[in-house]
């Protein structure tokens, strides 16, 4: 039987495809071993980055298999860690994450490519929250949606569940960057190098704060930055890499990072 879920890594880099024809649907079983895939990256230091995209070129990933849903899958079944997909819940997940949105991408899929910090898409790919048209709603992004791109363009995705062609998902500012299909991996391995190569502590720095923030005041976020009262900060603060960083500037040379 087919794994339904491909990895390879190389370089610090994890690529993670989601591999169920026809349209890489993601039941309960799935969901569980992609936490546990993005768990293991998480804990990894080893691990710098993660691409997650689609196998094929028709489907990013259609999102909730409601055939399995149909056989007994249940909709508030035991999505395993990080809930649905293994992103959306996963805590502490301090290191970046691009979607390389490879065609349609809805539901659950559009959900799982808001849990990543880069989406880049190719020119054919198509976005929409359809469960409205199911008679269930789409938890997560009517969470993110709104706080990603104007209200009243997520209010209209999520009450109508129309269809977003690329360009209007890059309009709107979920999408990051358009490329060609037989160029979009090509691209996401080029972005992931040049994320690999950059400070893992201060893209966990980075990552917590900008978690951390989106549900309090600016005073208090700053506050816990000055105070180093973010785990992440005060671990930046007090490395080895903060001291490279600044010896670099001062030498006019590329800083080699540890993450320590």
């Amino acid at each position: 039987m087919q794994d339904p879920i491909r990895t390879r890594c190389d370089n610090g880099i994890l690529e993670v495809t989601i591999d169920r024809p026809k349209a890489n649907a993601i039941d309960l079983a799935t969901s569980r071993q992609m936490g546990l895939i993005f768990r293991d990256f998480r804990d990894n230091p080893d691990q710098r980055v993660a691409i997650v995209t689609g196998a094929g070129e028709k489907f990013f990933s259609a999102g909730w298999d409601l055939k399995a849903a149909a056989d007994g899958d249940a909709v508030d079944g035991d999505y395993g860690i990080g809930g649905f997909g293994g992103l959306q819940e996963l805590r502490d997940l301090n290191k970046p994450l691009i979607c390389a949105v490879n065609g349609i991408c809805c539901g659950g899929g559009l959900e799982i490519a808001l849990s990543t910090d880069l989406i880049i898409a190719a020119a054919h790919a198509t976005f929409a929250l359809p469960e409205i048209r199911s008679g269930t709603v789409a938890d997560a992004a009517s969470i993110k949606l709104p706080k990603r791109i104007p209200y009243h363009i997520a209010m209209d995705m999520l009450l109508t569940g129309r269809w977003l062609n690329v360009e209007e998902a890059h309009r709107w500012g979920f999408v990051n960057e358009i490329v060609l299909a037989d160029k979009l991996m090509d691209r996401a391995w080029e972005l992931a190098r040049l994320l690999a190569s950059g400070p893992p502590l201060v893209y966990a720095a980075i990552k917590e704060i900008v978690r951390e923030a989106e549900g309090t005041t600016f005073q208090t976020a700053m506050n816990k930055i000055t105070k180093r009262q973010f785990a992440t900060v005060d671990a930046l603060y007090s490395s080895e890499d903060q001291l490279e960083g600044a010896r670099a500037f001062a030498e006019k040379r590329a800083p080699i990072w540890k993450g320590k």
